[in-house]
């Protein structure tokens, strides 16, 4: 039952998969926190593995970078292997002055110039969502260990090194009521209503454009646990 993407055969995904950007983010996620990981894939090195935690079969895997690489991930996960949640944990550039080095976004909804969802389906709005049910237990769990949680709308961007100044990034704050920049949700959260599943975003900040702070490939490989965390409490 390959892809040609993934090598996992049927069954050996769990329901909900933790999906990080990194792939070595996701290594870390099953050897810190799941109980007799193995891993399903290593095709292109975008690692996946199936584990427990608390009793719970979960699985992680890498997304890579940008909308078209999560897009065909998490497709081929909700429409190949039967995967019901996906809960993208990733990084992010804070708009807003509110948002510090290290703290964690949970989107409800993700706004995108990108043209990712009208080529897919003929879709037009501007905006995707996630799944209302899979935020509320992010919430829950989050309230539950004690960890600080801002919920808002994030930007998905196709663009990192972009020309020009920050006039765009204040209409985006200002029109569009964007705390945070990242690449992947807006295509996450449009396949999994496309396919009737669920899915949702975590995301900790790694740098800001107010401030100018940026965190290290080290810091963002290995420490972002308490979204890790948030996640592996609420995935059922």
């Amino acid at each position: 039952m390959s892809t040609p993407h993934n090598s996992a055969e049927k069954g050996q995904i769990a329901k909900t998969v933790l999906m990080p950007g990194d792939p070595l983010r996701a290594q870390f996620i099953a050897e810190t926190f799941l109980e007799n990981p193995v891993q399903f894939n290593a095709v292109r090195n975008m690692f996946g593995y199936t584990g427990t935690y608390k009793g719970k079969t979960i699985s992680v895997m890498g997304s890579g970078m940008g909308m078209p690489s999560i897009g065909i991930y998490s497709y081929e996960l909700f429409s190949q292997y039967g995967v019901e949640n996906i809960i993208r944990i990733g990084s992010a550039g804070a708009y807003s002055p509110d948002l510090k080095i290290f703290d964690v976004v949970l989107a409800n909804s993700a706004y995108s110039e990108s043209s990712y969802a009208r080529v897919q389906s003929g879709y037009e709005a501007d905006k995707t969502f996630p799944s209302a049910e899979l935020n509320g237990k992010l919430i829950a769990a989050a309230e539950k260990l004690g960890i600080p949680l801002t919920v808002g709308c994030i930007h998905s961007s196709d663009v990192f090194y972009r020309e020009g100044g920050n006039d765009y990034i204040r209409s985006l704050v200002d029109d569009h009521q964007c705390l945070a920049v990242e690449m992947e949700s807006f295509a996450l959260f449009h396949n999994a209503r496309v396919l009737g599943k669920h899915a949702a975003c975590l995301i900790t900040i790694s740098d800001s454009f107010v401030t100018s702070e940026v965190t290290t490939a080290q810091q963002r490989q290995n420490s972002f646990t308490r979204m890790m965390q948030i996640a592996l409490e609420a995935a059922e």
